[in-house]
């Protein structure tokens, strides 16, 4: 199980937690890739998303400050009335759960652990590509290794990857220059399994695709994160039997620009709202 028991046992319990939303939040568009994946895997759960996109990119950003992030953006969320929280960012996920899960009540999944079992069953030398913060964490070695200590893995920062992929640029020549130079330092390892290590990556696949050899499995932690909700929803018994809200999209930064690059990825248009976090100046304290 991904929430502790601690915090599973604080929850509130009534006829209408069911029907609460699932908080999903990433610091801009990349965070669309696991709304997909939920949108196929428990279409019946509405969701809260929440996009940090005025400060974009959290990539860069140092610990300290990904965790005051978090726990503003958990502020909020809680406030909102979520069950469940997907962190749908690997940055968040490597830098900020463990140390921040705690002082909160809502059960919280983030992307590493559910990445790495999965890129266990497809090989044995496996490469990481992930924003420089989450590849100096060192967190996807450190749970790929935890799950088998017998397999390798190569891990690249790659800076240009999200800022293009905010951009459009996907089909840029330029984005494929820049990923064939993240990309051979894992070529030259012969890596078996490569982990996007960043869900803005999966927008990515058409041009790394390109440049890896067929038999290189590629593992969307995406997948395995919404796989690993719709099992907590069942133990906690929190499925939604009703008919779902609309998604309801919340942005930091501006709502129609989210709205004009996030048309192209969803296949329709959202409707964003601009929303000011609450400020948090020292970490929350449990009840």
């Amino acid at each position: 199980m991904f929430g502790s028991q601690d915090s599973i046992s604080r929850l509130p319990r009534n006829g209408l937690l069911n029907a609460a939303p699932i908080g999903l939040f990433d610091s801009g568009l990349g965070g669309l890739t696991v709304l997909r994946e939920l949108y196929r895997q428990i279409p019946q759960e509405s969701v809260l998303y929440f996009g940090d996109t005025a400060r974009l990119p959290y990539g860069t950003k140092s610990q300290a400050q990904i965790q005051q992030y978090f726990r503003e953006i958990l502020t909020w969320m809680e406030q909102c009335g979520v069950k469940m929280v997907v962190m749908a960012c690997n940055t968040s996920s490597a830098l900020a759960l463990e140390a921040v899960r705690d002082e909160f009540t809502v059960p919280i999944l983030g992307l590493i652990l559910p990445g790495a079992r999965a890129a266990v069953q497809c090989g044995r030398r496996i490469g990481v590509i992930a924003t420089p913060a989450t590849a100096a964490s060192d967190a996807y070695r450190r749970a790929i290794l935890e799950v088998d200590a017998a397999v390798e893995v190569w891990q690249v920062g790659c800076p240009e990857f999200v800022p293009l992929v905010e951009q459009n640029r996907v089909e840029d020549p330029y984005t494929y220059q820049m990923a064939r130079t993240y990309l051979e330092p894992l070529l030259a390892e012969k890596i078996d399994t490569l982990i996007y290590g960043c869900t803005h990556y999966p927008y990515l696949a058409p041009v790394l695709q390109r440049i890896l050899p067929p038999l290189v499995q590629l593992v969307d932690p995406a997948v395995h994160v919404i796989t690993a909700a719709a099992h907590e929803l069942d133990l906690l018994g929190l499925r939604n039997v009703r008919s779902p809200q609309p998604t309801r999209f919340c942005v930091s930064g501006c709502p129609s620009t989210f709205n004009q690059l996030a048309t192209h990825w969803l296949g329709y248009t959202p409707v964003a709202e601009q929303i000011h976090l609450p400020q948090i100046t020292h970490a929350k304290t449990t009840m």
